[in-house]
This record gives C-alpha cells, structure tokens and sequence, in this order.
C-alpha cells in the first residue's frame, strides 16, 4: 500500500531533488547500520519523505557527507547523517514493513511475505523496543483494518479510518517536542493515510475483482459485473472528490507546520507531486508501486 508519496520530478529544482536524494539515502544508510543491508531493500518514498517534513520543523542544521553505496558504488553522493529524525523514520519503516510482510502471509499465504517477516523479525524487535506503545497502537489498527476487510465493510471512508489512523501514529513523531505540533503532524498523517487508502483501492481495482477480494470501491458503489470502464468513469467523480478533501486538509496541515528549511522538496510533493500522483492512477497512467532509483 506504500509507494504513492514521491515528488514531481520535472517541477522539481536540481538541488532540491539532491537534498531528497540526500534524505532518502541517510534512512538508507541509517537501516543497514542499525537492522542490517537487507533492510535496507524495504524503504520507499513515504518515510523519506517522513524524515525530510520532520527535520523541515526541527531548525537543527542537517549533517551531510559525500559518499559511496552499495546500488551506486562508483559516484559519490550526498547524505544526510546522525539525525533523529532520519532514525526515526528507518525506524518506523521497519515495524510497517514487518506488519505487511507478516499480513502477506496470513491473510494471502505469500511466500514472500512468510519468509520476509522472518527474515525482518529480528530487526522489527529491534525497533518495538524503541517504540513500545507506538507498535501496540499500529498492531490494534491493523487488527481493526483485517476485521472491516474480513467483513467486507460497506463503506471506503469507514474502511479507510485504521489505515489513516496508522499514519496518524507515524507521523506524531516523539522527539517533535511541541504538542500542538505533533497534533499537526498527526492531522497531516491521517490525510495521507486516508488518500493511500482510497487510491490504492481504485489501483488495485480490476485485480480484485479477478481473484474476488474485497476492495471497499466495489462493495461501497456496488459493482454489480458490468463493464469495467464506465462503472469507473461512473464513480470516478465521487472518488476524486474525497481524495482532493484529503489533499486540501495536507496542505491546511502542512502550513501550520511553519517549516524552516526544505521548504522547496516539502512544496514540491505537497502541491504537486500529490496531485500530479492521484491524476496518474485515476487515468490509470500510473503501474502500481512503481518506482524509480533516487
């Protein structure tokens, strides 16, 4: 479900895609220090983006170094190290990744997904212990979240809720020592958790109707067998409507925020590269989970 927070690229200023480039790489880096390299084979866009919006409100200076890697051994880049933040963040994509990997296995009996959660089993303990009451909390939801699945819950919003409600929890980040702040962060989260949802469900669309999994688009509008493509264009208008109240509640968030520094990568993806991404899968211009080296 993970994958659809990235920047629009061809809007985005050199140095800017640098610097998110330099954040991406220090989660990276900061994952296969601390959990090991294979870790480091689960991060996607979001919890970098995570980490630059968290370090965006802290006004501490980023530590950057030039440096090798691993995928890109020959050219030298820029990464952000030794921040909180960026811990945090590989942190939290950690104990999602575990969640996903594990539900692979016991809702689909995926492979993948029984021998990925063993192989990431030691490191999500690694990362409970950090965040005991935060894991809890993202383990009650998706408990929440299987129960409306397993029930075929009528209703997108009320299905969506557990997932908005887990970003929410990742996004409040503890070291954020404003409460209103973290409140902020967590209004934000919510809404990106809630447009995910709603956007994955209409991606995943004509995949679940062929293996007759639930997908809260086709019981909440009824699906009834019909062509595919005009029921689409049918609800298409309904859909678009919630995911743009979600967006424009982002950007209400995202102002209170008051960021002091990456403003124009954090500009970027929340005016734009929002927008651009939801425009992609409801003309179904977008392959799911696509993503490009950074």
């Amino acid at each position: 479900m993970f994958g659809y927070v990235e920047p629009d690229k061809p809007e985005l200023k050199i140095r800017d895609f640098e610097l998110f480039r330099g954040y991406y790489c220090g989660v990276c880096k900061s994952m296969g220090k601390r959990y090991g390299q294979v870790s480091r084979l689960s991060l996607n866009y979001d919890l970098a983006f995570l980490a630059v919006l968290l370090d965006s409100i802290s006004g501490e200076m980023p530590d950057g170094k030039i440096e090798r890697c691993i995928v890109h051994p020959i050219r030298k880049r820029c990464v952000i190290r030794h921040n909180r933040f960026i811990d945090y963040a590989a942190d939290m994509n950690i104990v999602l990744t575990y969640y996903n990997l594990r539900d692979k296995w016991t809702d689909e009996k995926n492979l993948l997904g029984a021998f990925g959660s063993a192989a990431f089993s030691g490191a999500f303990k690694k990362a409970a212990k950090r965040y005991g009451e935060k894991t809890e909390r993202i383990k009650s939801l998706l408990g929440e979240l299987d129960r409306l699945e397993k029930e075929k819950c009528p209703s997108l919003d009320e299905a969506a809720e557990p997932f908005a409600n887990i970003m929410r929890e990742v996004f409040q980040c503890p070291y954020v020592e404003s409460e209103d702040r973290r409140k902020v962060l967590g209004w934000l989260g919510y809404n990106i958790g809630k447009w995910i949802y709603i956007l994955d469900a209409w991606d995943d669309l004509e995949k679940d109707i062929k293996s007759r999994s639930y997908n809260p688009i086709v019981t909440q509008f009824q699906y009834d067998g019909g062509d595919l493509d005009e029921f689409r264009a049918k609800i298409k208008e309904r859909l678009d409507f919630s995911l743009t109240y979600s967006l424009s509640e982002c950007e209400k968030a995202y102002a209170l925020l008051g960021a002091v520094k990456n403003t124009g990568i954090l500009d970027n993806i929340i005016y734009s590269g929002f927008i651009v991404k939801t425009d992609k899968v409801l003309q179904g211009r977008c392959k799911k989970h696509e993503k490009e080296s950074v």
